[in-house]
């Protein structure tokens, strides 16, 4: 109780900074570690010049582009986890839980299958598509019985249809004998990210999330009781549109930057809520931050740990997430409250 008082008496703009300064230093270790050494000079002159000595290439062409997709992919995640758990009501919310990566991920297969010379806007549209869809789907099975959008149907519906979809990806993967280009996209990783790509998709990152802080105090609201949303004028059904569709271009542009990822749309908003409490117009900026250091941190230790080799990213996710997962499951989805 003490704890949770003292955090509360803490003003939001510490918490800010310091969550800043966090992804700083989280964006420098990114850029130090790696297979090939570099230092913090080396950084400093990449990001000052654009000399072309080797390192300076290799943090040009090779380590920047990868830190800022997954400062992109951890920020869109996590803001769309906290945006689908504030208007649902549901602890266990998460793009990766709920179907709409692995409809992303069955769409850019399915695209590939039939358009092998799509570019990255094509992709990227094919995965808003396919994550629409996969939302859908979830959200139509859990409403087929009486009693609602209960946590646990949710949940349940979501890995069935996600198992669905990820079958249909690995299916199109072998009858088009694409398999090995489409492991590429779903085995999660940032490997070989592009300055196009970012290009092209980072630009609806930054929008969707941008959009998300204009209507954090309505999804405040909506979060505590619809009734009183209602109540107070808001019009919750354009909210809740709006909003719907800021997730499937955050998860969706996620997807079709590094492919799936599962998780950090759970872990970061139980993280946050914890330092910010359950106002959405802090948990949004903060949730921002915090997921681009822990995408920055999980894919610095995913190339150092067995250097040169890769340790893909999303099964470093996958091997923090699922524990946490179980444990906001046993506390009822309260968290660390």
């Amino acid at each position: 109780m003490t704890t949770s008082t003292n955090q509360r008496n803490i003003p939001f703009i510490i918490k800010l900074i310091t969550s800043a300064v966090i992804f700083a230093a989280c964006f420098l270790i990114s850029m130090v570690f790696g297979a090939a050494e570099t230092t913090l000079k080396d950084v400093w002159f990449a990001l000052s010049s654009f000399d072309t000595n080797e390192k300076a290439t290799i943090l040009q062409e090779i380590r920047i582009p990868r830190a800022i997709a997954a400062i992109f992919v951890g920020a869109a995640l996590s803001v769309s986890g906290a945006i689908m758990q504030g208007m649902t009501r549901n602890p266990l919310a998460d793009p990766g839980l709920l179907g709409l990566t692995a409809g992303a991920n069955a769409a850019l297969a399915i695209t590939i299958a039939f358009i092998p010379s799509v570019n990255s806007l094509g992709i990227m549209i094919a995965c808003f598509i396919g994550a629409g869809a996969g939302a859908i789907m979830v959200f139509g099975i859990s409403s087929m019985k009486r009693g609602g959008f209960s946590p646990l149907r949710i949940v349940l519906a979501g890995a069935a249809v996600s198992a669905f979809l990820f079958a249909i990806a690995e299916g199109t993967g072998l009858f088009f004998k694409i398999s090995k280009d489409v492991s590429m996209w779903t085995a999660g990783g940032l490997i070989g990210t592009t300055w196009g790509q970012l290009q092209v998709i980072a630009p609806f990152i930054a929008a969707g999330i941008v959009v998300s802080l204009f209507l954090s105090r309505q999804l405040t609201i909506l979060s505590l009781n619809e009734e009183v949303a209602v109540g107070l004028g808001q019009r919750t059904a354009f909210v809740k549109t709006i909003l719907f569709i800021v997730i499937i271009l955050l998860a969706g542009a996620a997807v079709a930057l590094v492919g799936n990822m599962v998780f950090i749309g759970l872990m970061i908003p139980h993280i946050v809520r914890v330092i910010t409490g359950t106002d959405y117009r802090f948990i949004i900026p903060v949730s921002t931050l915090l997921g681009a250091s822990f995408l920055l941190l999980a894919d610095t230790l995913g190339r150092t740990i067995h250097a040169p080799y890769e340790t893909p990213v999303a099964a470093i996710v996958a091997m923090l997430g699922l524990p946490f997962f179980l444990f906001i499951v046993r506390k009822g989805g309260k968290g660390f409250s």
